[in-house]
């Protein structure tokens, strides 16, 4: 899996938007909803009415989880 931007410069906790998530795990948005839908992937957290982002952790947990499944 190539990542533009390396793992070790997320922070260790916080949330990550959309965009970002989908440079470190390089697949499209429709993909990354349908994973959302099927539990392969982590759910958003809703930040306001039209804002959500991800969990750092889970996103890194994610990360781990795919390079040891190669």
């Amino acid at each position: 899996m190539k990542q533009s931007k390396n793992i070790s410069q997320l922070p260790e906790t916080g949330f990550i938007k959309l965009p970002e998530v989908l440079r470190l795990i390089p697949v499209g948005k429709t993909k990354w909803y349908k994973g959302i839908k099927t539990g392969e992937y982590p759910k958003p957290v809703k930040l306001g009415l039209r804002a959500c982002a991800w969990r750092v952790e889970e996103i890194r947990a994610l990360i781990e989880q795919l390079s040891n499944s190669k």
